[in-house]
């Protein structure tokens, strides 16, 4: 049995230099290197939130312009391993993005609509008692939690973002195209495909 729980898709952040700090290759390589097991969930092979998810550093507090890409292609090196963790397709109603949680910060995931350009996905992977909720995106904010920036294509709607939990481990995001670029939507069918990743 599939469960499902909605996010909340906010819309009113007001911290637009919150990921102040990049992330670089180098300090990247050492922060893994010495990391424990969670760490390789969050950031390692396959992870939607990995620097290296598209085979070469990116980090991923700088905004990808997803869409650009067929994810068979840009993921063919993970696809190749059998590491299937994300994936991405448009329709003729919209756009969608699903990716395997990591394992950790499933309830404290936020996504978040920037000027409504962009798309952010984010959670903390460790609770610091001294630090307030936001004050991790500063700093050396991988220490703490992790995030994905989306480039969102011209003709999406960003006002009517939705995201969903799938059994505790699958995110699904689904950005419909504006009224002007799409037919007119007949219901809230936007996407319909499985949650499987690992086909």
């Amino acid at each position: 049995m599939t469960s499902f729980k909605k996010l909340e898709v906010q819309t009113d952040d007001e911290t637009p230099h919150k990921w102040c700090t990049s992330l670089g290759e180098e300090v990247f390589k050492r922060f893994f290197s010495q990391a424990n097991t969670t760490v390789h969930k969050v950031f390692g092979d396959g992870s939607f939130f990995s620097p290296m998810l598209f085979g070469k550093f990116f980090d991923p507090s700088d905004a990808f312009p997803l869409w650009e890409f067929e994810s068979d292609i840009l993921l063919s090196h993970l696809r190749s391993s059998t590491q299937n963790t994300v994936s991405w397709y448009q329709t003729d109603k919209g756009y969608i993005v699903k990716a395997e949680l990591p394992g950790t910060g499933i309830n404290n995931i936020e996504v978040h609509v920037d000027n409504g350009k962009v798309v952010e996905i984010s959670a903390q992977w460790k609770l610091q008692r001294d630090l307030k909720a936001n004050e991790w995106r500063c700093d050396h904010w991988w220490e703490y939690g992790y995030v994905r920036r989306l480039e969102m294509p011209e003709d999406a709607d960003s006002n009517n973002i939705e995201a969903h939990i799938y059994n505790n481990m699958v995110l699904e995001i689904q950005i419909p195209k504006s009224p002007l670029d799409c037919d007119p939507p007949q219901g809230k069918d936007v996407a319909s495909s499985s949650v499987n990743l690992r086909e």
